[in-house]
């Protein structure tokens, strides 16, 4: 098993006739995820890689029975794409996109929630709809040897028992590359995104993973910012049913000075790289200080 996408995800890509949509939808399609519809509006019956170009994400959705959107649209337009899956009743979306603002993010929020939406007119997911929204600025979501939907290089990946849940892009692929290397296969891997603001959690993603038959260790990489990590933590000592090797990066940065991502940034002595460790710790994850450290890690807590 896997979490979010496997081999049966039907997934289009919206800005598929940009560089960027093009390029990852070839990648995508080489490493065999069903892409099976492209959104571009204005550019309706053209092909990508062989995949048809619709002009409408509710038009791609009702001619090819899609269930996940990821998005490459550039940041201006993105939450009106977004915005597009929610009414056309998409199951996942995964924004790509990096740059967008706040604000966008927020109403988007709202709009999942089921909350009243400004400006007036935009839709909001009915009760008792769940769409999972993963993003902005992520990798995207891998499963091994079945599907990905993103960024994430295939090739660093191989199937197996680890799930690996990521606040940063480039440290996921340091983690499954040294996975890897130590023949410690992933069922799946999350990347979260690193704005202020995303959807998809560590919580939701770990009581995805606790679930998932076929995940016997979780790894989380979080970093300074926010309280992701605490929550998680939480989440963990009550509920934790699996063993779990956390690593937080940002141990050096200064305060106030934002690091890498719009949401590294250290704004209180709780969302230090240290303090994040301690209540990691007291929950029960072995945290490491370098991500190569990770795989040694969590073969101890296997064993």
């Amino acid at each position: 098993m896997s979490i979010l996408v496997d081999q049966n995800t039907k997934v289009i890509v919206q800005g598929i006739t940009g560089r960027d949509g093009s390029f990852h939808t070839e990648q995508m399609l080489g490493y065999g995820t069903r892409i099976v519809g492209g959104v571009t509006p204005g550019k309706g019956g053209q092909t990508v890689c062989g995949v048809p170009v619709f002009n409408t994400v509710a038009e791609a959705k009702k001619k090819t029975g899609a269930d996940t959107a990821v998005i490459y649209v550039p940041a201006p337009f993105a939450k009106d794409a977004i915005f597009e899956d929610i009414q056309a009743g998409m199951s996942l979306i995964i924004c790509i996109t990096e740059g967008i603002p706040i604000l966008d993010i927020v109403e988007v929020m709202r709009a999942l929630e089921g909350r009243p939406c400004l400006p007036a007119g935009r839709p909001c997911l009915p009760a008792g709809r769940q769409t999972r929204f993963i993003g902005p600025n992520c990798p995207g979501v891998i499963s091994p040897g079945k599907a990905k939907v993103g960024i994430m290089p295939g090739s660093i990946h191989q199937p197996g028992p680890v799930g690996v849940i990521s606040r940063s892009g480039t440290l996921t692929y340091e983690v499954v590359y040294n996975l890897t290397r130590s023949n410690m296969g992933q069922s799946t891997c999350v990347g979260l995104g690193g704005d202020p603001i995303t959807g998809m959690r560590f919580t939701d993603a770990l009581e995805m993973f606790m679930r998932d038959e076929e995940t016997q260790g979780i790894v989380m990489v979080g970093e300074i910012g926010g309280g992701d990590e605490q929550t998680a933590a939480e989440f963990i000592k009550k509920e934790g049913t699996k063993p779990v090797v956390g690593f937080i990066a940002g141990r050096t940065a200064p305060a106030g000075k934002r690091m890498g991502h719009a949401g590294a940034i250290i704004s209180s002595g709780e969302t230090t790289a240290e303090a994040k460790r301690q209540v990691l710790q007291e929950a029960g994850v072995t945290v490491v200080d370098f991500p190569d450290d990770i795989p040694a890690a969590l073969k101890k807590k296997l064993r």
